[in-house]
């Protein structure tokens, strides 16, 4: 629309230079006359447009194009001049569009902190936002707030970032299984149907698998020779939900609660193969319950039938998890990009404040030691894609990515950046370092199904699992470790693992062992009370 008025604007000028120099019309008629114009219109128009995004070839087709028109008739002219119009007028209303369609986010809802709660009235006011929050979180207080005035999140994200009295506004965005189907920054993994048993399997292929032998953990389970099997510590599982009544959690669940229907029955919802990730917290709180049998289990259900949830609720879910007693939280979701008040809540779970200051008085001294799954995105681009909050490198917190039986990173495995390095070796970090800190089996893993089944599935999602199972072996049997130590303590126990990948140049990995991170002490300073 700039484009136009400029060309207007242009036009009317010369029509008052002619007109202060005493010029007359030449003696043709005057629809030839405006069909003349016309041509001098978008002959501008086009040359502006040149100009702004040099499209020096598109720029000559176009004014032969218009030079014919105007030679052969004034109604072809004037059909232009009709789709010249209904182009620009039509594009901002796309772009709004796009821009709503772009935002993968919970729609009429923006987030926000003030340094100063009293601002709250007017800047509700301002940006048309319903002056009663819909939430609250934080000291200073982040706010989650709705929308009236029928603008999108992201054109108020973005007009609030000039406003002084404002930090860290974002949309409440939208998240999602890392297994789930149909995404661009990780590779769905459905059910293994092609084996006979990956659906309405038995017990025996859930407890006789690969993955305890290579992570040692029945060796670690011996209390006899130090181990431990997780007695006493309280995981919680956020996903889509567990099947409440399958055997494999029987004596082993503590209460939850569901953030998606707001209730006290955190049991999954959907069907099985027909929501792609309908059984997938199932699966997961299963390999939690095989990798530390005596520890509990807390199901929250923060993930809908289809593997998707939003950033308020999983804020909301791990401020309840460490209000309810539980050490450690799993995190098999994810999504693409940074965010601020989630990012905030978990650097303050390890020690109790955020590196700006920012406290949150609703888990006053609770500690609690976050495992994230690193996404399946191995195969799209480089497969280095950061993905949150695995890559949020917070002390008290792991990214885990897959490992396969023969102790090599998973194809689809997401994993550190790397520099270019042709002939498949000699590959460095790239600034940034290691967020995927720590890998775990991740393929082919069997679990529990709802109805009682078991099946397998593989991806990071399985991962996760299994360290923070590790991660409970650990403080149950030193308790008085913080979640900086106790995780450092998983890491730094870990098999070195080292070699050249055909794909993505030397990997130097970190592989769990369950036996190691048992048995060896952890340093003086972190078990010290």
């Amino acid at each position: 629309m700039f484009l136009v008025a400029v060309c207007i604007d242009w036009q009317m000028k010369s029509d008052r230079v002619k007109k202060w120099k005493g010029e007359k019309d030449s003696p043709i008629t005057s629809i030839s006359l405006s069909a003349f114009r016309l041509f001098h219109f978008c002959k501008c128009l086009f040359v502006k447009l040149k100009r702004t995004v040099q499209l020096t070839k598109n720029y000559l087709y176009f004014r032969g194009i218009m030079k014919k028109i105007i030679e052969n008739s004034w109604l072809r002219a004037s059909l232009v001049f009709i789709f010249v119009f209904f182009l620009f007028i039509g594009s901002p209303k796309q772009k709004i569009s796009a821009q709503g369609n772009n935002c993968d986010c919970v729609p009429n809802e923006v987030i926000f902190e003030l340094l100063n709660p009293a601002n709250l009235p007017t800047v509700a006011a301002q940006y048309g936002l319903n002056p009663t929050p819909l939430g609250q979180v934080g000291t200073p207080p982040t706010y989650r707030m709705q929308i009236t005035n029928g603008q999108t999140p992201l054109q108020i994200v973005n007009v609030m970032a000039g406003d002084a009295r404002i930090t860290k506004p974002e949309v409440n965005r939208k998240l999602s299984a890392a297994e789930r189907l149909g995404l661009p920054w990780t590779l769905g993994q459905s059910w293994a149907i092609g084996q006979s048993w990956a659906i309405g399997g038995s017990a025996k292929a859930y407890t006789k698998q690969w993955f305890p032998d290579k992570i040692r953990l029945n060796e670690a389970h011996n209390l006899q020779n130090g181990g431990s099997r997780g007695a006493g510590v309280i995981i919680a599982v956020l996903d889509t939900g567990i099947d409440l009544t399958h055997p494999a959690f029987a004596g082993k669940l503590v209460p939850g609660y569901d953030f998606v229907d707001n209730d006290n029955d955190p049991s999954e919802v959907g069907v099985l193969q027909q929501n792609s990730t309908f059984g997938h917290g199932t699966h997961v709180a299963g390999i939690v319950a095989l990798t530390a049998p005596d520890a509990k289990i807390m199901p929250i259900r923060v993930l809908n039938s289809n593997g998707e949830g939003d950033l308020w609720r999983v804020t909301a879910a791990i401020i309840w998890a460490a209000q309810n007693g539980a050490k450690i939280a799993n995190i098999s979701f994810g999504y693409p990009d940074n965010v601020d008040v989630l990012k905030d809540l978990l650097d303050s779970c390890d020690d109790g404040i955020t590196g700006d200051g920012k406290t949150f008085p609703e888990i006053n001294t609770r500690r609690l030691a976050i495992i994230a799954g690193a996404g399946n995105g191995g195969t799209i681009g480089t497969g280095d894609n950061r993905i949150y909050p695995a890559a949020e490198d917070l002390d008290g917190m792991l990214g885990v990515g897959s490992s396969n039986r023969n102790d090599r990173l998973s194809e689809f495995s997401s994993f550190n950046e790397r520099d270019n390095c042709p002939g498949g070796g000699g590959g460095n970090m790239r600034s940034g370092g290691d967020w995927v800190e720590i890998v775990a089996p991740g393929e082919s893993i069997v679990s529990a199904l709802p109805g009682g089944r078991y099946g397998l599935w593989s991806g990071t999602s399985m991962s996760a699992p299994i360290i923070s199972g590790v991660t409970a072996l650990v403080k149950a049997k030193y308790l008085n470790l913080n979640p900086d130590c106790l995780v450092d303590q998983v890491k730094e126990t870990a098999i070195d693992v080292e070699y050249n990948d055909s794909r993505r140049c030397r990997i130097k990995m970190q592989r769990v062992d369950a036996l190691r991170a048992v048995t060896i002490t952890p340093p003086q300073v972190c078990v010290t009370p």
